[in-house]
Parts: structure tokens; C-alpha cells; sequence
């Protein structure tokens, strides 16, 4: 047939028609492999314009809507399928136009069969060589039952990857009980009706390409939504379509949800979306954070663009204000290049409305970046005639949220900044909270097997070491701070991470490689506190890799270039590696790359799903700790688990810092606006500056003063500042910092602007820099060259899973206060600081620790009854009563090591509790005449 209702009729053979199916099926997902649907689907064949499928209508379109309507869309219940004797046969086969496009194995739980048998069916009957199963053939193959849905897009046998298709229920897998009929309808009453599964097919069912840029290697793959996905965009568009332009939307969606994908699909949908015959979004700016693979965005976009050059990569600051001033449709930048972009953008694009996607939205939307945006995108940013008014006017507007935008911020963790930001409102008890507009949870992505728990497996290595004083006197130090000092020099030692490189190097080899974590591929990571840490594991590793003649290699990542104990030249990670930094990702998949040790680098925006077990050196809290140890939860075919083996953490702090985003994140309340009145009369109270100076430097800074001008006012400021008490400076400067902070985040959500808070932030941002902070004496100075390491050793706690609590989970808003003051220092001896340092991190943690103690009373006592060492102690001197002493303390602990294996252990293995035991036993037993030890009879029991 013809383009539009012309028809053409042709006479073909039955060979002619087999073969006419079978291009014009190879015809429809070839368009696939390059754009997303063009105006029709339609081929040419012998001349012959074939339209397969009419796309779904534009509003107020009649004739678009009539060709719609003539798309037949058929089920076949029991197709049989195999072209063999066995008559095999599908329970039910999905056709549009009579091109198959969705194939179904159903299921009933009442009859004790479930979607499992369905897909162990799919993977047992459905051969890829059959036609109808072959890849690219259908769209997607559905396996249901009356609760739950899987699907699967390329059927492989038993290498078929099924996915749950569900709704999820209390934010977790599954699907919620129907009052309406089966848990399943849904797929039939929501997902496979006409307008539905039209909409599926052209935007968001796909045949992807992935091309390696080093060799040529293409991939191919098939994508079908997941359900949170199409729910995600199907209601933001529907929320726009309804409400129109300039709404907040927060999407709270785990990691490993597809947001990419996710983010792709919103992108090229919202530039169709038109009212009145009119585009609603002139423009969409995706905005990523550099941090992440903001490359793995612009592709995705690009492949499901219809017309690719709608999409523009602005990566120069140049690029982005042509970009915005062409009214190009889909922008792909990020955040740091507004400000540069600002100066050259003109005001034709003042009208204009804008969708901005935040990727990360924690990150991607804050501060002086978030303004420049905002009013870069408002188009006042190029008048040079304004006065300082109205500069200042256009300042509180460009921190504002623009009205002729909407925002959809994407985030895995959110804050409590970005929840009030982007977050939907809602009353509750009288208070006003807020919670995202969208959610797929922690939990659900965890029990739907899209990523792995990666607390499930988590063991603490504890460290026990003790030092010893290396001078003759007893000088006094700091004790908190010299506390810190301390645990940094053991930790950060070069013969206590060589320990550390053992176990890690032993755990990789015998619990990972032979145990054979990812069919044998498994990679680790090694998350170390700091540069110079990190490149004393590098070495310690490699020492310990090649004691055990291992056959891989580890790699490095740190930035910048850095001294190896301070020796000369300074090294990069690229020179360590003998290769760029940037190829490190690509390397790591590659034998015999099998360990990444990092400083900072890789901890966040890293997807690399061979990643298996992380070693942690380095103290991790909130979101740091979430995002660093999700770089192992990414799913991979054959991985089945993930693994932390923790130097530096307890299980309680990072129990505590994943629950907030295990499920749902509310903020507790909003911020108080009125915090900021509070804060200006703190200020106010000290006198260090008035409303002529903030007047006078707000106008020269505006008017593009030099620094001889703006100094002489701020100067003056300082010398009243540094004439208060310590504590005044403290009071006064926490309050400044905590007013320029809580302004610059309300200033982006209050309906109103306050001109006088504007000139009191821009001449605080000026004011703060030159403030000395109040100068805190280092009390503990040189307690390093007083101590040395004694002993250390490590002990693995056993493996545990750590709970999070299954609630929704409430967060508390952006503090206002300063809570700024200076620690008294607590000043102890050198020799106390020692004993409180060695007893807090040299202790064991004894399994019967009652037991153990009352032996331990009882040792004494039983070594001074030794024949030889009452001898020694009436005859012989001191040295050689000792070594008696340490004799029949070794023929006691081997008596009762029936009674307490575990303090034998001890004493054979920990060689400071050896030492502590022996010293103890002697210098109670020595030196009384031979006479047996009795301990005092306050002990006794």
C-alpha cells in the first residue's frame, strides 16, 4: 500500500509473501537501530511505500487520528509456534497489523503455578532459532500470573534475563492487593490498551547500539521500559500536560533503576508536549553533573531521538549560550558553565519556556551555579543599562526558581536542601512537609534484584595496637586532639597497612577468585582516607601480589601529582598505572586489572557491574557512605552477591547512614524564613558593621569597583571584628556564615524577595573571607615524635547483615543555627594519653569475658606456687627470675586451656597481651621471698 489511504495492489507468490514478512519485519526494527519511529513506520519494497503501523494522534488532529484507528491490534491464544512435530504452542501472542509484538506464558497460583514456571518454561520451550522468539522479533515476552508479572526482552535459554514488571507494594516488590479483581489487571487494563502500547512503541520500546570507540565492537540490545520507569514519565507528562509549565518535580529513584534511560525518555517526550496546537516546551536542558558519566546521558538521549540533531552537547560555555539562544530542543550541559555562558546570552530567549532535568540533584542544583542558571534562563542577564536597584532586583530573581520552567530533579539520596526545593508539599499534623513526586526505593530495587544489598555481607576489622612512650619525661598533651593524632599515625602507617594489604590481598584470592564470585571476573575496590594513603596501599599491594606470584594487577586513582614519602619527583596515578586516568574504567574490566585502589576518585558516578567486594579505609558518613558503597550494587548476570570488609567503620554508623534512603525520604518540616531575622540581630549585636557600610560596598561592588575601593570599608569591619572576645568572634562570624547559607537556599523557593537581605549577603560573601578565624592553639604539637608503635594486629568480627528499618523515613530541615565553639582543651600526661589510647584501641573483646577474668585473678597465684620459680626468686637475680616467671605462666596457660581456648589463643597469638600477662604475673609474684601469691580477698570472688 501507499503513503496515506492510496493503495497499490501487487501480486506476489506465496515464496514472495514469506519473504515480504520477513523483511518487513527486519524492515520495522532496522528503523529501531537508528532513530526512534519516523512519522510512519514504512519501508519501501519494489517501489512500494509499506506502512506497518500509523502512530498515535496529535490533539485536534482528525485525519492522524482516523489512520490511527485503523491499526488492528489481535490476540491469538495457543499460537503454535514450532515449526517441528512437537506442536509446541504459546499460551498468548500480541499482533499489531499482524506483525507479532508481544508473546505471553500465563500462569495460575490457585492451580501452584507461578511466574517462576512461566519463565522456567520460556527458558526450557521458546528456541531462539524459532522465528517467532528470535531477537528483535517481538517486543517483549510476558510472563504472568494472578500476582506478578517478569519480563524479558532477548530469550536466550537458560541465559533469558526475566525482570520484574510490577508496581511494587509498601515500597518494596510486588504488587498491592486489588479490590477490583486480580493483582495483575493492570497490564491488561492499563499497559496493553491501544492508545497505551502505541505509546510504548514509539517512545520508549528500542534496539539500541553500542559501539566500543577503541574497537569498532557492536552491541546490540533490546529496551522495554520497566514498569517504575513508564509509570515515572507517563506521570510527569501527564502532570505537565494538566498543570503547564513552571511545577517542581522531585523523582526519588534508587540506583540501578535505569534513570538514564528514565531521563532519556522524559527528554525527547516533553518537546512533543503541545496545547492549543503549540509546543508547551520550547527547550529542554538536561543538566549532569561532571562528577558522573554525564556521556552515558547524552547518548542515551541521542538514540531515542527521532531527528539526532535536536539533541546539542554544549561543552564549552560558548556552545551553551548558542545553544540556549537558538532555541535548540534538547541541551545537554552542566552545571558550571551557566555562569560563563551568562555574558553572552541575548533576551530573545526571554519568552521562551524551559524544562530543566537535574541529574543528581543534590549536587547539580545549588548555590552561586544554580543563580547564574536561573537568571541566565530569565534573560536578564544582559542589560547594561540597570542601576544598582535594579541589579539587586535581578539578583533575588535569579536565585529564584524560574516560573517559566519546570524542574525535574533525579536523585537516589535526597537532601533536605533539595526536598524543599523540588519536593511536592503536604500538611501533616499542622506542619508542612515534603516528599518526592515520584518514588522507586532502595528497597524495591533490592527485592526486585535490580541491584544487590551491599549490606547483606559486611564485616568489621577491628584493630588492636599499642604505643609506647619514646621519650624520658612526661609532657603534657591535648587529649582529644591528640587522640585523632594517634589513630591517624597507626592507621596510616606504612607497617600497619602493609598488615592491611595482606588481609586484603588473602580475602580477594581465597573468598573472591576461588570461590569464583561473577563466573571468576569479580573486581574489588579499595577505599583509602587519603592520597598519600593511597599510594602506600598501591605499593603495600603490589609487595603482597607478588608474594603470592599472583596473576593480576591492581590499578591506582588519585588526582593531581604527589610525593611517595616525600621522595622525589612527585608521581601522577597515570604514571603508576602507564596509562591515562581516563582509560582506568576500560582497564578495569580487563585482565589482569583486578583491584582499583582510590582516593576520592571513583567513589561516586563509578557503574561497573564486576565490581564484587570493597575494602574500606577510610570513615564514611551520610551520603558519602551511601553513594561510595553502592558502587558495588550494580546487577550482573552471575552475581549473586556483593562483599565489605570495613577497617575504618562501625556497623551502627552505616546502618545509620543508609536508612534515610532505604525507603521513601520525607522532609520533617520546612525552613523558617524568620531564622533569618534571628540571625541578622545575632550580627547586629556585636557592632562590627552598619547598614552605610553594607550600603556602600554593595553599590561600588555592583558598579565594578576595584579592590582599593571595596577594602578600605571591609578593613575597617575586620579591625572591629578582631577587637571582640574569642567567643564574641566565634558567636559573630558562625552567624554570618549561617545567614549567607540559609539566604542563598530560601532565596531560590520564597514567593517574595527582601532586597535588604540581598545587599546583606553580597557584602557577607565579601566580609567573611577576610575574617580570621579565632585562633585555636595545637596543644597537642609533637605527641608524633614522643611515641612509637609497640604492637598491632587485626581481628575480623564475623560477617553480618545490617537491617535497615522498613519505614518511610523523616529527615530535619536545613539547620539555621550556628553552633559554633571552641573545644577547652583537656590536658592530660603523655603517659595517661597512652594508657587511654592503648586501652581503648588495644583491648579484646573477650567472647567470656567473666570467665576470662577470674582466671586471669587466679594466674598469679598459681604461677608463684612453681617449685623453679620460688627457687629462682630465693636464689637467682631478677633477670633470671623472670625468665622462670614466663616459664611456668606458659605451663599455666597451657594447663587451663580446657577451661578458656580462648585465652590461650590470646596469649599465643597476640603478642601485647602476652606481654601485658607476663608483666602482670611477674610484678605481682616477684620478690616475696619465695613465698606463694595470694591475690586480696576482695578479688577472691
Amino acid at each position: 500500500m501507499s503513503e496515506q489511504n492510496d493503495c497499490a495492489v501487487v501480486k506476489l507468490t506465496p515464496s514472495e509473501i514469506s519473504r515480504v514478512h520477513s523483511e518487513i519485519v527486519s524492515f520495522i526494527w532496522g528503523i529501531a537501530d537508528d532513530c526512534l519511529r519516523d512519522v510512519y513506520v514504512r519501508g519501501k519494497y519494489r517501489d512500494v511505500i509499506l506502512v506497518m503501523f500509523y502512530l498515535t494522534p496529535s490533539p485536534n488532529n482528525a485525519k492522524a487520528a482516523e489512520l490511527f484507528d485503523k491499526n488492528i491490534f489481535s490476540v491469538t491464544r495457543q499460537l503454535r509456534y514450532s515449526q517441528d512435530a512437537s506442536k509446541l504452542a504459546l499460551d498468548m501472542c500480541i499482533f499489531i497489523n499482524g506483525l507479532p509484538v508481544i508473546t505471553m506464558e500465563l500462569k495460575n497460583q490457585l492451580t501452584k503455578q507461578n511466574t517462576d514456571d512461566a519463565v522456567a518454561q520460556y527458558m526450557a520451550d521458546c528456541d531462539p532459532h524459532e522465528t517467532l522468539f528470535s531477537f528483535k522479533r517481538c517486543m517483549v515476552h510476558f510472563a504472568v500470573d494472578d500476582a506478578t508479572i517478569q519480563f524479558c526482552t532477548k530469550l536466550a535459554k537458560k541465559d533469558s534475563w526475566f525482570l520484574p514488571f510490577n508496581k511494587g507494594y509498601n515500597d518494596g516488590a510486588g504488587n498491592p492487593p486489588n479490590p477490583d479483581g486480580l493483582m495483575t489487571d493492570y497490564l491488561w487494563k492499563d499497559i496493553l490498551t491501544k492508545r497505551k502500547l502505541a505509546r510504548i512503541i514509539e517512545n520508549y520500546a528500542q534496539v539500541v547500539t553500542d559501539v566500543d570507540p577503541d574497537t569498532g565492537k557492536k552491541t546490540v540490545k533490546q529496551i522495554f521500559p520497566r514498569y517504575h520507569q513508564l509509570d515515572c514519565v507517563e506521570s510527569l507528562l501527564g502532570d505537565v500536560s494538566q498543570n503547564g509549565i513552571g511545577k517542581r518535580y522531585l523523582i526519588q529513584h534508587s540506583a540501578g533503576s535505569g534513570k538514564s534511560n528514565s531521563i532519556a525518555w522524559l527528554a525527547h517526550q516533553l518537546i512533543t508536549l503541545e496545547r492549543f496546537g503549540r509546543p508547551m516546551i520550547d527547550s529542554v536542558i538536561v543538566v549532569t553533573d561532571r562528577r558522573i558519566l554525564d556521556k552515558q546521558i547524552r547518548d542515551t538521549i541521542k538514540q531515542f531521538m527521532q531527528v539526532r540533531n535536536t539533541v546539542v552537547w554544549a561543552e564549552r560555555s560558548g556552545e551553551l549560550s548558542q545553544a540556549i539562544t537558538e532555541g535548540k530542543r534538547i541541551i545537554v550541559t552542566t552545571i558550571e558553565k551557566f555562569p560563563y555562558a551568562l555574558p553572552k546570552l541575548g533576551e530573545e530567549h526571554k519568552g521562551r519556556k524551559f524544562a530543566i532535568i537535574i541529574d543528581e540533584a543534590h549536587s547539580g542544583q545549588s548555590g552561586k551555579n544554580s543563580a547564574e542558571m536561573n537568571l541566565a534562563l530569565s534573560g536578564l542577564a544582559s542589560d547594561d543599562d540597570m542601576d544598582n536597584e535594579d541589579k539587586i532586583n535581578a539578583m533575588m530573581e535569579g536565585r529564584k526558581l524560574l516560573t517559566n520552567a519546570s524542574y525535574f530533579a533525579f536523585t537516589a539520596t535526597p537532601k533536605n536542601k533539595t526536598l524543599e526545593t523540588f519536593g511536592t508539599p503536604f500538611e501533616d499534623g499542622g506542619e508542612t512537609k515534603f516528599r518526592p513526586f515520584h518514588v522507586y526505593t532502595m528497597k524495591q530495587a533490592i527485592q526486585e534484584g535490580f541491584i544487590l544489598d551491599v549490606l547483606a555481607h559486611y564485616t568489621t576489622i577491628d584493630s588492636y595496637y599499642k604505643l609506647m612512650k619514646t621519650v624520658e619525661d612526661d609532657p603534657m598533651f591535648d587529649k582529644k586532639r591528640a587522640q585523632k593524632k594517634l589513630r591517624s599515625f597507626v592507621e596510616g602507617n606504612s607497617f600497619t597497612i602493609g598488615k592491611k594489604a595482606g588481609i586484603i590481598v588473602d580475602h580477594f584470592h581465597e573468598q573472591v577468585i576461588a570461590k569464583g564470585k561473577i563466573g571468576g571476573q569479580a573486581r574489588a575496590m579499595v577505599v583509602t582516607a587519603s592520597i598519600p594513603r593511597c599510594i602506600e596501599y598501591y605499593y603495600a599491594i603490589n609487595k603482597e601480589l607478588a608474594k603470592r606470584h599472583s596473576p593480576y594487577k591492581i590499578i591506582v586513582a588519585f588526582s593531581g601529582e604527589h610525593r611517595y614519602n616525600g621522595q622525589e619527583p612527585a608521581v601522577t596515578s597515570a604514571e603508576l598505572n602507564g596509562f591515562p586516568d581516563g582509560k582506568i574504567p576500560k582497564m578495569f574490566k580487563q585482565d589482569p586489572y583486578r583491584i582499583l585502589v582510590v582516593a576520592d576518585m571513583f567513589q561516586t558516578g563509578f557503574d561497573e557491574p564486576l565490581l564484587h567486594t570493597m575494602y574500606v579505609d577510610k570513615v564514611l558518613a551520610g551520603i558519602n557512605a551511601v553513594q561510595t558503597l553502592s558502587r558495588l550494587n550494580r546487577a550482573y548476570p552471575g552475581k549473586l552477591d556483593t562483599f565489605v570488609l570495613d577497617f575504618a567503620n562501625k556497623p551502627e554508623d552505616i546502618q545509620r547512614a543508609f536508612e534515610p534512603y532505604y525507603r521513601t525520604t520525607i522532609l520533617s518540616s520546612q525552613t523558617d524564613p524568620n531564622k533569618l531575622y534571628d540571625l541578622v540581630a545575632a550580627m547586629d549585636e556585636y557592632q562590627v558593621f552598619n547598614d552605610d557600610d553594607v550600603r556602600t560596598v554593595v553599590d561600588l561592588f555592583l558598579g565594578g569597583a576595584e579592590r582599593d575601593r571595596l577594602d578600605p570599608v571591609l578593613d575597617a569591619c575586620t579591625v572591629l571584628y578582631k577587637q571582640l572576645e574569642i567567643d564574641d568572634q566565634i558567636e559573630f562570624k558562625s552567624a554570618a556564615k549561617a545567614f549567607v547559607r540559609t539566604y542563598g537556599f530560601l532565596g531560590a523557593i520564597l514567593p517574595y524577595g527582601n532586597a535588604d537581605w540581598e545587599r546583606l549577603s553580597i557584602f557577607l560573601n565579601l566580609l567573611i573571607p577576610k575574617l580570621p578565624s579565632p585562633r585555636e592553639d595545637d596543644l597537642s604539637e609533637g605527641i608524633l615524635e614522643a611515641v612509637d608503635l609497640e604492637s598491632y594486629r587485626n581481628e575480623a568480627r564475623e560477617s553480618i547483615a545490617i537491617k535497615l528499618a522498613d519505614e518511610d523515613a523523616e529527615i530535619d530541615p536545613v539547620p539555621t543555627g550556628n553552633g559554633a565553639h571552641i573545644d577547652v582543651p583537656e590536658m592530660d600526661p603523655l603517659s595517661v594519653i597512652l594508657s587511654d589510647f592503648n586501652d581503648l584501641f588495644g583491648n579484646i573483646d573477650w567472647n567470656d569475658a567473666d570467665n576470662v577474668r577470674r582466671q586471669i585473678l587466679e594466674i598469679p597465684a598459681m604461677v608463684s606456687r612453681d617449685e623453679k620459680y620460688q627457687n629462682a626468686m630465693r636464689n637467682s637475680d631478677e633477670q633470671s627470675a623472670r625468665m622462670e616467671s614466663d616459664r611456668a605462666l606458659l605451663q599455666v596457660i597451657l594447663d587451663i586451656m580446657g577451661d578458656n581456648i580462648e585465652l590461650f589463643k590470646q596469649y599465643q597469638d597476640n603478642p601485647s597481651f602476652k606481654k601485658w600477662l607476663s608483666d602482670l604475673v611477674f610484678n605481682l609474684t616477684y620478690n616475696r621471698e619465695g613465698k606463694p601469691y595470694e591475690p586480696p580477698e576482695q578479688t577472691k570472688d
